[in-house]
């Protein structure tokens, strides 16, 4: 189990930690004998990597808490009624605590399976 993260981390802090993490991946798949040139391509940008962050922080708490309020999960933007609205609803509140990761919500959004 990974270890519990801080919440309140500044954008710049998320990103070194994103960095970090990337570079550790990248070390790791080297030394397994995995070529760069063929595996960089499909590791995540530095804010993508953050996104992904957030959103494991966000699955453990939301776990930690239960269900979510009646009030909140029948929003029209909660996403509720798609097979992926828990996932739609944890991207779009990272993107709303962090405009600047927006551009990388919406590319993960997009990378979500189809809801039908």
């Amino acid at each position: 189990m990974a270890e519990p993260r801080r919440t309140g981390r500044s954008l710049e802090v998320l990103r070194a930690e994103a960095a970090e993490e990337i570079s550790m991946i990248v070390e790791h798949r080297s030394r397994q004998g995995e070529d760069p040139w063929e595996f960089m391509p499909t590791l995540p940008t530095v804010d993508e990597q953050v996104v992904l962050i957030l959103r494991a922080d966000a699955v453990e708490l939301d776990a930690a808490i239960g269900q979510r309020s009646a009030q909140w999960s029948m929003h029209p933007a909660s996403g509720q009624g798609t097979r992926l609205g828990e996932e739609y609803h944890r991207l779009r509140r990272i993107a709303l605590q962090h405009p600047e990761l927006t551009p990388a919500v919406w590319k993960l959004m997009g990378a979500l399976p189809e809801a039908g």
